[in-house]
């Protein structure tokens, strides 16, 4: 088991070339048939990969465990990792002739990959402390420029909800000056994939020094995370320099239904009743479902 778990953070695919010519014949056979199209062996249940292999599923299963893996969909995160991140077989990055299949599946797989890591990478303790922050909070502003902007969006369509304040801003003058009108009990998060963004950063500085509470989303080894009161330390493999944002922003938006689910759950369930009738007050403005 010690030697299996030697190969945890290795490059799967490199593992798997690696070690071919120690598996047995049947487990060989599964080797065989992920090195010779990983892309599609992401997309299989276990019994086509079985069928692809033409061995059983138990063997599979063993397969599996034996490159550390807890099952079989443990197994597919950590084969769409490696090739989101890259291997001598597969590349990442998204080339000009590539087909529609093709760049739709490295995004999904990247995408896929860049989530894993996020929910590994995320600290229970600071989230924990984050949703004790926005559920005590007199109002809630929510501040995201850029690619940024709709995170901050759509955390202000679920958060309306809860029945506290709520805002969410784009515009770097129109968050100086929240900032600047801030006070203790207020809740201000920041939203930034690189937390380099010199008006963030200024924002929340601002907000810290009238008293309010400032929760960054962002890098954790960023200047923004410096300044923040909490912070939910993300990053994604992507150069948002040089391209437009993809995993990341989806990592963030993940972040907030993260938090949204957190305040729902500490309201207790007297406090669904409301939550329904928000709901319900949708139903006259859809057809009813085709039979």
């Amino acid at each position: 088991m010690a030697g299996n778990r030697a190969h945890r953070d290795d490059n799967l695919l490199e593992d798997i070339q690696a070690r071919l010519d120690g598996l047995n014949k049947s487990e060989r056979k599964v080797a065989e048939a992920i090195l010779r199209d990983p892309s599609a062996a992401t997309r299989y249940s276990i019994a086509a990969l079985a069928r692809a292999a033409d061995v059983s599923e138990p063997t599979v299963n063993r397969f599996c465990r034996g490159f550390s893996a807890t099952g079989f969909p443990d197994f597919k995160i950590r084969l769409a990792q490696s090739i989101a991140t890259g291997t001598p077989y597969v590349g990442q990055n998204v080339e000009p002739d590539d087909t529609v299949a093709e760049f739709s599946d490295k995004i999904m797989l990247s995408t896929i990959a860049s989530l894993d890591k996020a929910r590994q990478a995320l600290d229970p303790r600071a989230l924990s402390q984050a949703i004790d922050y926005l559920i005590q909070a007199k109002q809630i502003n929510f501040f995201g420029m850029g690619g940024s902007a709709s995170v901050a969006l759509d955390a202000q369509h679920k958060f309306f909800r809860f029945n506290i304040p709520v805002m969410s801003y784009d515009d770097a003058l129109m968050q100086r000056m929240v900032a600047a009108g801030s006070t203790v009990g207020d809740v201000i998060v920041v939203i930034s994939y690189t937390g380099r963004t010199k008006e963030a950063v200024e924002v929340a500085q601002a907000a810290r020094a009238n008293g309010a509470t400032v929760i960054g989303i962002t890098n954790p080894d960023s200047p923004l995370a410096a300044t923040c009161s909490v912070v939910l330390g993300v990053t994604a493999e992507e150069d948002t320099e040089v391209y437009m944002p993809m995993s990341s922003r989806i990592i963030h938006l993940t972040v907030i239904d993260i938090l949204a689910t957190g305040v729902t759950l500490k309201r207790g369930t007297d406090f669904l009743d409301h939550l329904k009738k928000i709901k319900e007050s949708l139903k006259p403005t859809r057809f009813p479902p085709a039979e």
